[in-house]
């Protein structure tokens, strides 16, 4: 990328005074936020030795490696939100950020949201672990049907016999 082009991580910033300096390694993440950003632009341009290299210590050699390559070069990324950002300051030992990566794989469009938990490691900020929120639950407002009731459609059979198959 050059220094004129968008920084993927959607900050509006150069590629090169935003996400770039991170992943090139020219200096390190300052804020848990810089990190998150970073590490969603690495995907993006499948710089995934980088995705590798800030998880926490633990976690790394339980990474795999191929498969985020594979997800990375198979998917169109779309976007990345931010929703909330919970300490994860300079001068934090640990901080969390609420976001959603969305992106296509196969041509389908998806979202990935997630709680991420990041921690300073010999001073740097890493990726430590993530909570994956799904959509939120769907809850009935009307009450079941039963199948031997009329079908609410208004059709005068029973339900099992109309809208219920």
């Amino acid at each position: 990328m050059t220094e004129t082009t968008n920084c993927p991580c959607g900050s509006g910033q150069a590629y090169d005074a935003c996400c770039g300096q991170y992943i090139s390694g020219t200096t390190a993440a300052p804020t848990a936020e810089a990190l998150m950003r970073s590490r969603y632009s690495a995907y993006v341009l499948g710089e995934i030795d980088y995705v590798q290299a800030t998880l926490a210590a633990s976690h790394r050699a339980s990474f795999d490696l191929e498969a985020a390559q594979a997800w990375s070069r198979n998917s169109q990324w779309l976007g990345l939100e931010i929703h909330a950002v919970e300490s994860g300051a300079e001068g934090d030992q640990s901080g969390v950020v609420d976001f959603t990566a969305s992106f296509a794989l196969d041509g389908m469009p998806q979202q990935h949201r997630e709680r991420a938990e990041f921690l300073r490691e010999d001073g740097s900020w890493v990726y430590g672990d993530g909570e994956v929120k799904g959509n939120p639950t769907v809850r009935r407002e009307a009450p079941k049907v039963g199948r031997n009731e009329p079908c609410p459609c208004g059709s005068g059979k029973k339900f099992k016999k109309c809208c219920g198959r």
